[in-house]
């Protein structure tokens, strides 16, 4: 007994150490997957109507079209089995396409997907006339169109009602709903935001209205000069270099390359209702009512302003926030900062 009573100090100092010694990566797998949850992705179509909602209505075709896109997220939350779910709704800019937002090529730079693994469920859009979602005719939509086209997917986003193209799970609806924007598909999203006010936040990268630079404004005007003399699309940077010089300033070369390789026209349409969609946004500024997060690079090439400056407009939101990443230049998720970019997002979206 007396040789016991000496040995047991002994003993739990052993077990203390042994326990103390555990890698962290013997941490249990429950724990774990907690905290990098399993993402998948599945391919959705939703069923709209390309109208216009604008007094001085744009022109587009008034027909039914199949807008496709990817939900990226949580296994759980994609099919559906997760509770109440958030849906960030990334909308891509003029030029580029839902493959902004989901470069799998990448990792580092699939915004989507890290977002994903950050327990956060993202819709990518390909925008009526871009990659999954084409159109014959560019001159048959419009951006008020594409406006209420994303209006008519958020409220289809919240019922349930959109398909997935394989398999027969019922898709989930989403509770919560965020739109992100980049670029000009800032536009579309701040006049959905402004006339339909039903999303639950906004965050617009690299968009300042009206204050665009010289070299946005060249940009514009040779689209709408391509669109005078060709087919019913028009070439967003006439030139490899031109479309870098537009959209990137530290993104990696291979980045900048696939970019290249899968820029997209612009639909005519789109152009020709450019000046006239950035006047109707401006003016439905002071209507949003959700929280606003502006994001705009310190080297953005394509407009005068920043975040700041824009985020003055949004005089109805109960929350603004604004801010600049240094060095960074118009195409946020991709650029070098890029990490930065997606912490800043999800610090806001865990604030909502």
């Amino acid at each position: 007994m007396r040789l016991g009573h000496r040995l047991l100090p002994v003993v739990l100092l052993a077990f203390v150490a042994a326990t103390l010694a555990v890698p962290a990566s013997a941490t249990p797998a429950s724990a774990t997957a907690e905290r990098a949850p399993r993402v998948i992705a599945r391919e959705v179509a939703f069923d709209v109507a390309n109208t216009s909602e604008a007094l001085l209505r744009c022109p587009s075709d008034q027909e039914m079209y199949g807008v496709r896109g990817r939900l990226v997220g949580p296994e759980r939350d994609v099919l559906g089995r997760g509770g109440p779910l958030r849906v960030n709704v990334l909308v891509h800019d003029a030029g580029t396409g839902g493959w902004f937002w989901n470069l799998r090529r990448h990792p580092r730079y699939d915004y989507a997907t890290q977002l994903a693994r950050q327990g956060e469920t993202s819709l990518v859009l390909d925008r009526l006339g871009y990659d999954g979602s084409p159109l014959p005719n560019g001159r048959a939509t419009c951006l008020d169109a594409q406006a209420h086209m994303l209006h008519q997917v958020v409220q289809r986003l919240r019922s349930g009602r959109y398909d997935f193209t394989k398999g027969r799970t019922t898709t989930p609806h989403a509770s919560h709903v965020v739109v992100q924007a980049h670029g000009v598909g800032g536009a579309i999203a701040q006049l959905e935001a402004g006339r339909f006010d039903d999303i639950d936040g906004l965050v617009l990268m690299s968009w300042a209205g009206t204050h665009l630079s010289d070299l946005a404004l060249r940009q514009a005007e040779q689209q709408s000069a391509a669109c005078l003399q060709g087919s019913g699309y028009a070439p967003y940077g006439p030139s490899a270099a031109q479309y870098r010089a537009l959209l990137f300033t530290s993104a990696p070369a291979a980045v900048q390359q696939t970019a290249v390789r899968r820029r997209n026209p612009t639909p005519c349409g789109d152009v020709t209702s450019l000046a006239s969609v950035v006047l109707s946004s401006a003016l439905t500024a002071g209507r949003v009512e959700a929280p606003v997060l502006l994001l705009s690079g310190s080297r953005d090439a394509r407009v005068h302003n920043q975040a700041a400056q824009a985020a003055a407009t949004f005089t109805s939101s109960e929350k603004v926030t604004a801010r600049v990443l240094a060095g960074a230049g118009s195409a946020l998720p991709l650029e070098r900062s890029a990490p930065r970019t997606r912490r800043l997002v999800l610090q806001w979206l865990r604030g909502l």
